[in-house]
């Protein structure tokens, strides 16, 4: 067993839990306006990190996971990194169904709401 494989088996679990839109809701989504106002933008690209991020992941999405690269695994990490520490800071008194912190979260393939 590879590293890579290793490290593919130990994500795996949260990433399935933490990406929870299909590669078609995520495409649908990151096309709208409400996921283009959020997040941190590139300073001359005017996409976001989580826009970007959303991106790379419906490739991963569309990939066979005996073909997800070491890259695509790294990628992985942080998606489920990013999620789990952004779902703790779900705000207490806001409309999440219209928040920027669930646009957030779709931006990177967690719809809090599902």
């Amino acid at each position: 067993m590879t590293d890579s494989t290793k490290d593919l088996d130990e994500i795996w679990p949260g990433w399935k839990e933490a990406v929870n839109m299909s590669a078609s809701q995520l495409t649908s989504w990151l096309d709208t306006e409400e996921s283009r106002s959020v997040g941190q933008k590139e300073s001359d690209a005017g996409e976001s990190v989580g826009h970007r991020s959303g991106k790379r992941i419906i490739e991963i999405l569309g990939t066979k996971r005996d073909d997800l690269t070491a890259d695509d695994v790294s990628h992985m990490h942080k998606v489920v990194g990013y999620v789990h520490r952004h779902l703790a800071q779900e705000p207490s008194k806001e409309d999440i169904e219209s928040s920027r912190w669930r646009y957030s979260l779709m931006n990177w393939g967690h719809d809090p709401l599902k």
